[in-house]
């Protein structure tokens, strides 16, 4: 390749999804050259971060050819048309291998779309590969033993995160112009503030699922992921909405995410928290996001130093994902427990074995919390706190087992900025906020109203036309350079 064709597939690969989709519609660009562009990034850069563990060229370069004649008959598919998307491997796609991360799946192929696949792929989207994930999307670290580990685009011997991780990576070194991800105890936000991206937790139901086991259950979501807000925006665009066969499915139309998202802060009030009242964090970590307060500041908000009462997080996140790992997995792990990951089964153990009493007291727990947020959230229009506890740690870790010489319990326990949000129903989004003195990426997480992504995204994205941090480029793309 010449350095010509290098420099100008570096140049449109990092585009963001809303200005290649005004070069597509514009006729500047085709389909299969927006595509081409992105596969040559791929060959560039995934062998050193093994971000895309399934990838679908031959197919994307059909798909391509496809929606360029379809734009010169006068068709148009949609918002995404045309344009090469990532999928997380916990979520089915038709006839393209989805592992789950686990040996169990290794060698299964869907013969059905999950819904945000779907979506997507109804409103022009064009498959390119498959997003590497640990075993069943559990833990904030990106590794499975049937594809091993993605490492951190800003330095390859940290993580990436996780459980979407590698959509983060694959983001950020400019292979895919967005990314579909999912969010437990904190799988969109982690994974996108240790690569720079943007990731939103929305609320449960405005992205809906089907075919699932657990319906009723909110504490897990899909979401979307992007270089910039504005490309979350698109994406949610597409993929929320109403679907009877959820349950919890929320009726506002998605169309309003695609729209302007500028506004005036002047008077809003954000609560901000530096570590909710007192629990670990690396002090770099923290130095990195209470250096962004000014932002805020300046956009003209009441920034007031204030959190919630979420000290009975802990409790309700443990005894509800336990519940569900026993629902999800207990036929997995007595017909493979010899392929099940050591917390995995731990997991999955605690919510066989756990008291019917612990799941009621938890859900009471809940129903209380809820309604001391509704008061909280009279005051203030969004809370602003860490993602994270710490910085990308080594690669070589499962998890991070103490911080700041404090001894942590279990392996979740480090993940506590993000799920002491999931188990509220509250939207959070994370966006980039800084490096470490390492040049590590950092986090800054913000938390809407209840249903209001549209507040979320406003925010985030007045927070990122003041800051632009999303614009620095990891270590390992200039290294094809």
């Amino acid at each position: 390749m010449s350095d010509n064709s290098l420099s100008s597939d570096f140049s449109l690969v990092f585009e963001t999804a809303r200005q290649q989709a005004r070069l597509l519609a514009d006729g500047e660009i085709s389909s299969e050259e927006l595509v081409r562009a992105h596969l040559n990034q791929i060959e560039r850069v995934n062998p050193s971060v093994n971000a895309i563990v399934t990838l679908v060229a031959d197919y994307a370069l059909d798909q391509a050819k496809a929606a360029d004649n379809s734009r010169i008959s006068g068709v148009e598919l949609g918002p995404f048309h045309g344009m090469p998307v990532v999928i997380k491997d916990l979520q089915d796609t038709r006839g393209i291998l989805t592992t789950q991360g686990s040996p169990i799946y290794k060698d299964y192929i869907p013969d059905s779309d999950a819904l945000i696949v779907d979506r997507l792929k109804r409103a022009g989207a064009i498959i390119i590969g498959k997003s590497n994930t640990p075993e069943f999307g559990a833990g904030s670290q990106t590794f499975s033993a049937v594809f091993g580990a993605t490492s951190n685009p800003y330095d390859v011997t940290k993580t990436c995160g996780g459980s979407s991780g590698a959509a983060g990576v694959a983001l950020a070194t400019g292979m895919a112009s967005v990314a579909t991800g999912s969010d437990l105890g904190g799988s969109l936000r982690n994974p996108a503030a240790w690569s720079n991206v943007v990731g939103i937790r929305p609320t449960p139901g405005r992205v809906p699922s089907v075919g699932v086991d657990l319906g009723w259950s909110n504490l897990s979501t899909d979401g979307p992921m992007g270089r910039t807000v504005g490309d979350v925006g698109m994406q949610l665009s597409v993929i929320a909405g109403h679907d009877a066969r959820s349950p919890l499915s929320i009726q506002e139309s998605a169309a309003l995410f695609d729209g302007s998202l500028e506004r005036d802060f002047k008077g809003v009030h954000v609560a901000w928290s530096k570590n909710l009242g007192g629990r670990p964090i690396d002090a770099e970590n923290s130095r990195v996001t209470e250096s962004q307060r000014y932002v805020f500041e300046n956009l003209g908000c009441i920034v007031e130093d204030d959190e919630p009462d979420l000290s009975t997080t802990d409790e309700i996140f443990q005894s509800l994902r336990a519940y569900s790992f026993a629902i999800k997995h207990e036929a997995h792990l007595r017909e493979h427990r010899d392929k099940m990951k050591e917390t995995v089964i731990w997991n999955t153990e605690q919510g066989l074995n756990m008291p019917s009493i612990d799941l009621a007291r938890a859900e009471r727990l809940r129903t209380r919390l809820w309604e001391q947020l509704t008061v909280f959230f009279e005051k203030y229009e969004f809370l602003a706190m860490p993602v994270t506890s710490v910085s990308p740690f080594s690669i070589e870790d499962e998890y991070v087992s103490e911080i700041n010489g404090v001894q942590l319990e279990t392996y979740l326990d480090w993940m506590w900025p993000c799920y002491t949000i999931s188990v509220t129903g509250l939207p959070a989004m994370s966006v980039p906020a800084g490096f470490t003195e390492d040049g590590l990426p950092v986090g800054l997480q913000l938390v809407g109203r209840p249903r209001d992504e549209i507040g979320l995204l406003q925010l985030g994205n007045a927070f990122e036309q003041e800051t632009n941090f999303w614009k620095q480029k990891p270590a390992v793309v200039s290294w094809v350079l």
